[in-house]
């Protein structure tokens, strides 16, 4: 009903910066909330980021707060993820989630993208 295209991932430098996008299709009327999330390597996935379609309310993960800034454009059902002073350790698939209704929670998604790779090398 709802399907994710994410883009933007690449290799950086530690220090550079990349912008993601994640572009929205489908049944868009239904969305609640947007966020980002990322696997590295060996391990799980993990909350970076969400943004709250009608609220304006936005959340960060403590690991990226201060370097990640989540934005969106309604009228495109997109969203993006502005991430700056980049580390190795924020090396890692990038994925969007698209949540439908309110949650307890904004790690809680409904839909997936299939994600973009980030490599950041020192």
């Amino acid at each position: 009903q709802v399907q994710l295209v994410e883009s933007g991932g690449g290799l950086v430098q530690a220090g550079g910066s990349l912008r993601l996008s994640c572009a929205a299709s489908g049944r868009t009327f239904s969305i609640y909330a947007m966020g980002w999330f990322r696997q590295a390597p060996g391990k799980e996935r993990e909350f970076v980021s969400a943004s709250s379609r009608s609220g304006g309310s936005t959340q960060y993960a403590d690991s990226v707060k201060g370097r990640f800034t989540i934005s969106r454009d309604n009228a495109k059902n997109t969203v993006y993820l502005q991430m700056n002073s980049l580390k190795p350790e924020d090396t890692a698939v990038y994925y969007c989630g698209l949540a439908t209704r309110y949650r307890s929670s904004y790690s809680i998604m409904d839909y997936w993208g299939k994600g973009t790779l980030v490599t950041v090398s020192s």
